[in-house]
């Protein structure tokens, strides 16, 4: 656990990992959005090296209109990142963003449902990874 979600060590090789993460998503309903790579955009913009690295933009739809319903501004907060990074021992780490943190930055008592709901969810993605 982070201050803002919970990381996963991975003793797999990175392309492995973004596929069991996109899997595990599924499975508590989340589908991936969007898919921002940093190694190659860096390169590209910067010309700079740096290592595999995914962000994610992981969304449930159903728990996304339910927040959207609730507090319209949430959209600023959406949707929940998750990031695959290499290490440099060659691991793969994956982070996973905490909605109750996110939505921490909210103050609507109401939204506090959903978050937690959406936390649960992404914490059994990280508890199915952990044990991959």
């Amino acid at each position: 656990m982070t201050d803002i979600g919970i990381k996963v060590p991975l003793d797999l090789d990175y392309d492995s990992v973004l596929e069991k993460v996109t899997e595990a998503l599924k499975v508590e309903g989340f589908g991936v959005l969007t898919e921002i790579d940093v190694k190659a955009t860096l390169k590209k913009k910067l010309d700079v090296d740096f290592r595999p690295y995914k962000i994610l933009g992981a969304c449930n739809p159903a728990l996304a209109h339910r927040a959207l319903l609730t507090a319209p501004d949430v959209g600023m907060l959406l949707p929940c990142n998750v990031t695959v990074a290499q290490e440099e021992d060659g691991r793969v780490s994956v982070s996973i963003i905490d909605p109750l943190a996110m939505m921490g930055l909210m103050v609507d008592p109401a939204l506090d449902e959903i978050a937690q709901e959406a936390n649960e969810r992404l914490s059994r993605v990280a508890q199915a990874l952990a044990e991959s």
